[in-house]
């Protein structure tokens, strides 16, 4: 019985090299994230040390993720990512569940999320996107207040942009990463550009070291998890190369390497970004601050200036949006290739040898989500489930090393088992803090999660139908 992870996807081109592959990384990390969150960040924690801080320790976690990831994916180069290192290490039900919450909430609503992200930072150069179009007031059962429903300009603009990443990812894998490659290379430009004149300029504000004040009641670990959450939506991205596994060229080699380079170099832009930010703004102004990367630009190089890092700031979220299109929609391809999905998902289009219909659906998903939620509303409702997958997969990592000691494994995660058992003990601790602070959001991505459960059975039934359908010629003949 052949499944995706021991057939060879000969129907994919293996066309990403090391530095495509490494763009991919810096690609999906990198977007509009970094340079709106740290605000966040800093009323989160109340002072300059907590914040440095918080990122190294988001760094650090991501960093052995990493590790963990790059394992797997060598050992395991399929398309499917999470996908197949869950149900390989934990059994298939898992691996669906990853699946069908990737395919409903996790791909879709990251996307939306960068889309949305994207045009926050366009607002800065054009006020007017934030325009209400119309506002509806609808009424919450066992609430008090109304909800008020806001649609802007905004969200018409970042369903566009949704649309042509679609397309740029239809027309062919060697496209896709030749263009992630350009746009990663504007974007980190950009990073560097706002950290070279944040070291070299004259100091604007004060980042004395015991500088805090706080704004918020919680402190000590509940407030560092907390702050986690946004910088792990900077940090996402890290383990998208798995889930194109079947598209890398010698993937046992290059896919530890992209991935270990990609995230210690976002790691090392990101810390020293964050400097910049309290070098030029002080505490105050950060945690003030509504788009903290464009301010920091205006009083580093003026108003002109920082339009125009504005606008690099705007391709950084392009790259990371297509990043995006690039990895997300090979996860549904692989359940539907497997029988475990809707069938239709796992076509490849016969001239570009692109998953066509997985794009479609992933598309069609992230236009709903950003035509019907904000930024805020959208990111809540999948980072729950997000880091819940990602602890399970540090768990599959250390499940598989005992059920397949055998299994060829070119690279081995550094600082094994401690560096996973650390993964899964963050992501757990960060997944449990969200859901006592934010029960209702957390609870929907729960939910989605269980009713896959109840799917689970009826796509094994139809996979055996299916394994029947294409072994029946064969069989006659």
């Amino acid at each position: 019985m052949q499944t995706a992870s021991n057939r060879k996807p000969s129907d994919l081109v293996r066309g990403l090299g090391l530095w495509a592959s490494t763009a991919v990384i810096i690609g999906g990390m990198v977007g509009q994230s970094i340079f709106l969150v740290s605000s966040q960040v800093a009323r989160d924690l109340g002072s300059v040390g907590g914040v440095l801080a918080a990122w190294l320790i988001g760094g650090v976690t991501v960093l052995f993720a990493s590790f963990c990831y790059a394992e797997l994916g060598a050992a395991l180069p399929y398309a499917g990512g999470e996908y197949i290192y869950l149900g390989r290490g934990l059994g298939p039900k898992w691996g669906f569940l990853f699946g069908w919450t990737s395919a409903w909430i996790q791909g879709p609503g990251m996307g939306a999320t960068i889309a949305a992200g994207l045009l926050r930072i366009t607002s800065f150069l054009l006020p007017s996107l934030n325009a209400a179009l119309f506002t509806w007031s609808i009424p919450v059962p066992f609430q008090t207040q109304t909800y008020h429903f806001t649609f802007t300009a905004s969200q018409l603009w970042a369903a566009l942009a949704l649309a042509v990443m679609a397309a740029i990812n239809y027309f062919g894998v060697r496209t896709a990463g030749q263009f992630q490659i350009l746009i990663t290379g504007l974007k980190v430009a950009a990073i560097v550009l706002i950290i070279g004149l944040g070291f070299t300029m004259k100091r604007i504000g004060a980042m004395p070291p015991n500088a805090t004040f706080y704004l918020q009641e919680h402190r000590g670990a509940a407030a560092m998890l907390s702050a986690l959450v946004p910088i792990m939506l900077a940090y996402n991205g890290f383990q998208g190369l798995g889930q194109i596994g079947g598209e890398i060229k010698d993937p046992r080699k290059t896919i530890p390497r992209a991935a270990i380079l990609g995230v210690l170099a976002v790691v090392i832009l990101y810390f020293l970004i964050n400097v910049v930010y309290f070098r030029v703004l002080g505490l105050a102004l950060v945690a003030n601050s509504r788009n903290v990367a464009s301010d920091a630009a205006v009083q580093l190089a003026g108003g002109i200036a920082a339009r125009w890092l504005t606008l690099f700031m705007m391709l950084s979220a392009l790259g990371s949006l297509h990043g995006s299109f690039l990895t997300r929609p090979r996860v549904v391809y692989a359940m539907a290739r497997d029988g475990q999905f809707f069938r239709a998902l796992q076509r490849i289009h016969p001239k570009f040898h692109t998953p066509s219909v997985a794009i479609l659906f992933h598309g069609s998903l992230a236009v709903f989500l950003v035509l019907t939620g904000t930024f805020e509303q959208i990111y809540s409702l999948e980072i729950f489930a997000l880091w819940i997958f990602i602890a399970l997969t540090a768990v599959a990592l250390i499940r598989l090393r005992k059920k397949e000691p055998a299994l060829p494994r070119p690279y081995r995660a550094w600082g094994y088992p401690w560096t996973a058992l650390i993964v899964a003990a963050v992501a757990f601790a960060m997944s449990l803090n969200l859901w006592l602070l934010r029960p209702v959001r957390s609870s929907i991505g729960l939910v989605v999660i269980l009713l896959g459960l109840l799917f689970f059975g009826h796509w094994r039934e139809r996979r055996a139908d299916y394994q029947l359908d294409e072994t029946a010629p064969s069989a006659r003949g």
